[in-house]
């Protein structure tokens, strides 16, 4: 699952409060990201939050549901995880895409590589953004903007995006809802 933040104002206590319903669903890959990349930038508050949450929502049960930073400072990294979260910004789109092209493209200059073993696999296994990490299915958009804002490109092309208003505020019964909204879909593959 995707939760990407169009909106100028991010709410930690509201995104950690769609995250650990994510983790109470067992959803076990989430992404957050903002467009400005302030969740990237102050994720140890973000962690905090999200413990905190996970305390006033799951109580005793939230021993059974854990988060692990997939990010690469893996001192916020706690272990037997079922949950795995990936915080993005800008930087992990269209900068990985180009970065993953120059490489591509460097083996080929050292002749590692010929242009014509360009394919799915290779650019995937180039891109480091998200590395170990899958396809999201499922992309919520928060916000007014019909845009993801550069949420990883690559990776959302057979992804169902659901648009809500705002993250502010948002009710269990509305992320629920969207759950329910995506069970609902018949996924065609480009068909």
């Amino acid at each position: 699952m995707g939760l990407v933040v169009t909106e100028e104002e991010p709410s930690y206590a509201d995104m950690a409060s769609l995250v650990v319903w994510c983790m109470a669903v067992g959803i076990s890959y989430v992404s957050v990201y903002d467009h400005n990349g302030i969740f990237k930038r102050n994720n140890s508050r973000l962690m905090d939050e999200i413990l905190k949450q996970q305390q006033e929502l799951l109580g005793l049960d939230c021993s059974k549901y854990t988060v692990e930073f997939a990010n690469q400072d893996k001192a916020n990294q706690v272990l037997n995880c079922q949950s795995t979260l990936k915080v993005l910004s800008p930087e992990d789109g269209k900068a990985d895409i180009v970065k993953a092209a120059q490489n591509f493209c460097q083996l080929v200059a050292q002749q590692q590589r010929t242009y014509t073993d360009l394919d799915v696999n290779v650019l995937n296994n180039l891109l480091s953004s998200t590395d170990g990490f899958p396809d999201p299915d499922l992309v919520l958009k928060f916000g007014p903007v019909d845009s993801t804002l550069g949420f990883l490109p690559w990776h959302i092309r057979l992804t169902e995006i659901i648009s809500l208003p705002s993250h502010l505020n948002i009710s269990y019964e509305d992320f629920f809802s969207a759950l329910h909204h995506y069970a609902a879909c018949e996924q065609r593959w480009g068909k």
